[in-house]
C-alpha cells in the first residue's frame, strides 16, 4: 500500500494556495489560515493520532466555509430585500474595470415595484401604464349596423387576434343631464338659477328651490326634446370585436375608437433585463470580506471547517477500509468521520439560517411589539401620585 501523508503538525499560508483565491488578499484571511488549521488538526486528533491531510486540504476547507457564510448571509439578504431591489441596476464598474457591489450597503425600502404592479390597473382603465392606447377609425355606411374591427385591424397590419378596443367615441351623453338639468352649462336652467342665490356648488340633485307643476312638465318636454335632437339614444354592443351600433345610421360618417395590441399589453418583459436586476441571481452581492466579518461569525466559520476537514479525512481513509499491521488488521473510522461531519454540517446551517430569521425584518418588529405591549401593561400597574394640597 502506498505510503498516505500525513499532517506535519505546521502550516504556512501563502497567497495562491487556495483553490479560487478569494480571499487570499485580506490579512485576515491570512493569519487565521494557520490557526485554523492547527485547530482543525488539533480537533481531529493530532498528535496523539495521525491526520491524513495536508496543509491545502485545511485551506481549501477554510476558504469553502467563508464562501458557505457568505452565501447564506446574502440569500438571507436577498430574501429580506427583493422587493426593493428588483428593477435596481445591478452596479457600475469602477476605473479598475471592477464591479461594484452592495455588500455592505444599507438596502432603503421603496415602492418600485408596488407602483409597477398598480400601472397594470391603470392600463387597463387608460390612467397610466406602458402600453400605448392607439387611435383608429372607420366609416359608417348608411343603413349598415353591423362592422367587423378585426378586418380593419388586418387592413392596418395589425395580427389578427392582437386588437382590443378599449373606447368607442359613440356615447349617450351624462346621466346628470339628462335626468337633472338637460341645459346645464347652457346658461339656463336649474344649475344657473342655484348660482344665483350662491348654491351652485350643491349637487342638482339637492333642491332648495320651490318650483311650481308646471316646471316639471317642462323638464319632461325638455328631456324629451334633448333626445331628439342630440340623439341621446345612440349607443352600440361589441361582442369579439363585431361592433354594432344602435340605431341604425342613417348617413356616412365616420366612427373613432381607441384600441391596445393585446401582445404589448401581455409582454411580461417591460424592462430591458441588462444591467437591471430581474432575479435573485443577479443581486449584485459579492463574496463576503473576511475582514469585516466580526467574531461571531468567525467562530461559525471555524466551526464549519472543521465540519469539512473530517468529511475529507472520512473520504480518504474511505479508501483503504482497513489497514494491515504485523499479525492483524486495522479497520479505519470512515463511516463514522463523514457521519458525524454530514450531521454537523445541517445543524450548523440550520443554526445559522435561525440566527438570521430570528432578526429578519419581521421578527424584529414582532418583538417590537411586544416590549411595546408588556412596557404599557408595566406602567398601568405603576400607582398614580397623590397630591394633596
Amino acid at each position: 500500500m502506498a505510503k498516505i501523508p500525513i499532517y506535519p503538525g505546521s502550516s504556512s499560508f501563502f497567497p495562491g494556495d487556495t483553490p479560487f483565491g478569494f480571499y487570499d488578499n485580506d490579512v485576515d484571511f491570512q493569519q487565521d489560515a494557520d490557526k485554523v488549521t492547527t485547530f482543525c488538526a488539533r480537533r481531529l486528533g493530532y498528535p496523539i493520532m495521525d491526520v491524513e491531510l495536508q496543509d491545502l486540504n485545511f485551506y481549501t476547507a477554510f476558504e469553502e466555509a467563508v464562501t458557505t457564510y457568505g452565501n447564506e448571509l446574502y440569500a438571507y439578504k436577498v430574501r429580506e430585500d427583493y422587493l426593493s431591489l428588483e428593477g435596481s441596476t445591478t452596479g457600475s464598474t469602477d476605473k479598475y474595470g471592477n464591479k461594484t457591489n452592495i455588500n455592505h450597503q444599507l438596502i432603503q425600502p421603496n415602492f418600485g415595484p408596488i407602483v409597477r404592479y398598480s400601472e397594470q390597473y391603470g392600463e387597463e382603465a387608460g390612467t397610466g401604464g406602458n402600453v400605448t392606447w392607439y387611435s383608429g377609425s372607420i366609416s359608417l355606411v348608411k343603413n349598415k349596423q353591423d362592422y367587423d374591427l378585426t378586418e380593419w385591424a388586418v387592413s392596418q397590419s395589425i395580427n389578427e387576434g392582437d386588437l382590443e378596443v378599449k373606447r368607442i367615441f359613440y356615447e349617450t351623453a351624462p346621466a346628470i343631464v339628462k335626468y337633472f338639468d338637460p341645459y346645464a352649462g347652457t346658461g339656463t336652467g336649474m344649475i344657473n338659477l342655484m348660482d344665483t342665490f350662491g348654491w351652485g356648488n350643491y349637487s342638482p340633485a339637492i333642491n332648495f328651490l320651490l318650483m311650481p307643476v308646471s316646471f316639471d312638465m317642462q323638464k319632461i318636454q325638455a328631456i324629451e326634446f334633448n333626445d331628439q335632437v342630440r340623439k341621446s339614444q345612440y349607443s352600440f354592443e361589441l361582442i369579439n370585436n363585431k361592433l354594432r351600433i344602435f340605431p341604425i345610421p342613417n348617413q356616412s360618417g365616420t366612427l373613432w375608437f381607441q384600441y391596445i395590441k393585446k401582445s404589448e399589453r401581455n409582454n411580461p418583459a417591460a424592462i430591458s433585463g441588462s444591467g437591471v436586476i430581474t432575479n435573485v441571481s443577479n443581486v449584485p452581492y459579492d463574496n463576503p470580506t473576511y475582514l469585516q466579518i466580526n467574531s461571531v461569525g468567525r467562530q461559525w466559520i471555524f466551526e464549519y471547517t472543521l465540519a469539512l476537514t473530517k468529511e475529507m479525512l472520512g473520504y480518504i481513509r474511505g479508501k483503504y477500509s482497513t489497514v494491515p499491521i504485523p499479525g492483524d488488521s486495522v479497520t479505519l473510522n470512515q463511516g463514522d468521520l463523514v457521519s458525524a461531519a454530514t450531521s454537523e454540517k445541517t445543524s450548523l446551517i440550520e443554526r445559522l439560517r435561525s440566527y438570521f430569521d430570528e432578526t429578519s425584518r419581521n421578527s424584529l418588529m414582532e418583538r417590537r411589539a411586544s416590549e411595546t405591549e408588556n412596557r404599557i401593561k408595566e406602567l398601568a400597574a405603576v400607582p398614580y401620585p397623590i397630591y394633596i394640597g
